[in-house]
């Protein structure tokens, strides 16, 4: 029998004491470890993660589905690269450095050689943790039907690759690995839980049941995968029933994820204002008193304009 993985350097009793860190992947690992759950929207351009930092989350999450539709235009049908997704990581993540972003990694786009290069890449661009699933490559949304899964070894091969890709990083690192299961769907609770025990063994550090179908099915997971954090995917309209974050937090989840908080509305605030365009022939209503200085504001012009006069310079002197 294989040795679960440890590293002594990342037990979570390291991350419970002292200030949070301006290092992203750090700074997860001590909310992870101290009391309080985690609430962490999805966002995937610089609108919406301009939007949730000014809300006041301190978790993000770069949800592949957004991301894809965003950047391509097209459902989440591992249609998007991995190129397409540390693109959108590295200008995300650059907002506020030290604001931790989750992002997804798909099936980690290939072997296990990709599945390091992906982990080394999301981490060079500022990127706390990802969730590597166990679909086959031609994956789909997880709250899509006809989901094909790899066997319970191949997903662990994943989760091995992306540990030992997150240990050789020089000086290292706190990077969070996230082991993502659809076998709940697929197969059973029972295998999904399995598999998940698999991963965790393998170094992953936080699980995450996807298509999770009953407050049961969560209960069982908490308690079976104990003493590792639990996430949650909370899509409205999917197949997990809706759980307010106090319940999730009072049934032990660590962690929830909102993938399309922000992109669905989106959606109905742009079809909506479209419409009154073309019903009004005017901009004016879909506006709502918001002018380009406003707008800018949202973007972080007052910052720029703070750090324009510290230097001693004087171009928006009047802006």
């Amino acid at each position: 029998m294989t040795t679960p993985y440890y590293n002594a350097r990342l037990d979570p009793k390291n991350f419970l004491e002292g200030p949070l860190s301006t290092d992203p992947a750090t700074r997860l690992r001590q909310m992870l470890a101290r009391p309080g759950m985690i609430l962490a929207p999805g966002i995937f351009d610089g609108i919406s993660t301009r939007c949730a930092l000014e809300a006041g989350f301190e978790c993000l999450y770069q949800s592949g589905a957004a991301t894809t539709a965003s950047k391509l235009g097209q459902p989440d049908l591992a249609i998007a690269t991995l190129n397409d997704f540390v693109e959108a990581a590295r200008m995300n993540c650059s907002v506020d450095p030290t604001v931790p972003l989750i992002a997804d990694a798909d099936t980690g786009f290939g072997g296990p050689n990709m599945v390091a290069r992906t982990v080394t890449q999301y981490a060079r661009v500022g990127v706390a943790g990802l969730h590597l699933e166990d679909q086959v490559q031609t994956k789909r949304c997880g709250h899509l039907m006809g989901k094909v899964l790899v066997p319970t070894e191949e997903f662990v091969t994943r989760i091995r690759a992306a540990v030992i890709a997150r240990d050789s990083i020089p000086g290292g690192s706190d990077f969070v690995i996230i082991a993502r299961t659809d076998a709940a769907q697929s197969y059973s609770i029972e295998e999904a839980i399995s598999r998940l025990k698999a991963a965790s063994n393998a170094g992953a550090d936080l699980m995450f049941l996807e298509g999770v179908r009953s407050r049961e099915e969560l209960e069982l997971t908490i308690k079976s995968l104990a003493p590792k954090p639990i996430l949650l995917n909370s899509v409205t309209g999917g197949f997990t029933p809706t759980f307010s974050a106090k319940e999730a937090e009072e049934l032990g989840v660590k962690l929830i994820i909102y993938p399309l908080i922000s992109a669905v509305p989106m959606i109905h605030a742009v079809r909506s204002a479209l419409k009154s365009l073309r019903e009004t022939g005017s901009d004016e209503a879909a506006a709502q008193g918001m002018g380009p200085r406003q707008f800018f504001q949202v973007m972080g012009l007052d910052a720029a304009i703070a750090l324009d006069s510290q230097a001693g310079a004087a171009a928006y002197k009047t802006v």
